[in-house]
């Protein structure tokens, strides 16, 4: 029956064929290396990359505390976060923050540990497609100070990443 059909058909045909799914960890690396070279530039150094094992490796291996690897970026030693990028949950929305069952809780649940062992402040990045990147990080009064767009929900506070980068560099660094 494929023979019987036109290119004009044949092409229909494939247009309404589903698109294939990106593969969610190949998106995830590719943002991760988006957001290290977003942070090198806002920065001026080379120094972010990806962690090895992207996170998981400073909880999956036995290594001294002073080579032990949190979030999913590596970052500079005066860089006073760790990171966490979260790409492709487009059925989030900035009311995620308010549904203590959404996925956002979950991911400040990692967040909430991985502070809790490296002994320093944390952020997640994420990102949906063909939307602004948002941060969310623990409520900070120099944070919500700096901008009005931006939601709050206990201790967390949830705004657009190029208001959050607007920060001074004393904010990160130190």
């Amino acid at each position: 029956m494929k023979d019987n059909l036109s290119e004009s058909q044949e092409s229909i045909l494939s247009s309404l064929k589903p698109k294939k799914r990106k593969n969610s960890r190949a998106k995830g690396n590719a943002f991760e290396n988006k957001v290290s070279k977003l942070l090198n530039e806002r920065f001026n150094t080379d120094e972010f990359s990806r962690s090895p094992g992207s996170g998981a490796f400073a909880t999956t291996h036995k290594l001294p505390s002073h080579l032990q690897i949190y979030g999913d970026l590596i970052s500079p030693q005066d860089f006073k976060f760790i990171v966490e990028c979260k790409k492709g949950y487009n059925q989030l929305g900035m009311d995620a923050l308010l549904n203590r069952k959404s996925k956002v809780w979950e991911w400040i649940e990692t967040l909430e540990r991985d502070m809790a062992a490296s002994r320093k402040p944390g952020f997640i990045l994420t990102a949906q497609d063909r939307k602004p990147s948002i941060v969310i990080t623990p409520y900070n009064k120099q944070v919500d100070n700096h901008t009005d767009k931006k939601v709050i929900v206990d201790k967390y506070i949830m705004l657009y990443l190029e208001d959050f980068l607007a920060l001074p560099d004393t904010f990160f660094l130190g």
